[in-house]
């Protein structure tokens, strides 16, 4: 599961926002981005974004997770 590799202040982002860019591109970072010391915006890949997004469509489409469900279970017997 992706979690936040660091975080850091808004301000620092604005300054640094074009290098971060393609520091999170190429290491695949996920940085949280604070306001007044509390988190208020991730930072991540368009990659990242996208498979977030497919994971979600597949966690809600029940039949999806039947089939999934079924094969962890057959997976399982073996």
């Amino acid at each position: 599961m992706p979690s936040i590799d660091k975080f850091l202040p808004v301000s620092e982002v604005k300054n640094r926002l074009p290098h971060m860019i393609q520091q999170i591109k190429h290491k695949q970072e996920i940085v949280g981005i604070t306001r007044d010391g509390v988190p208020s915006a991730v930072l991540l890949s368009m990659d990242q974004f996208e498979g977030l997004l497919e994971t979600i469509e597949i966690l809600s489409d029940q039949t999806s997770m039947r089939v999934i469900g079924r094969s962890l279970k057959q997976v399982e017997r073996e």
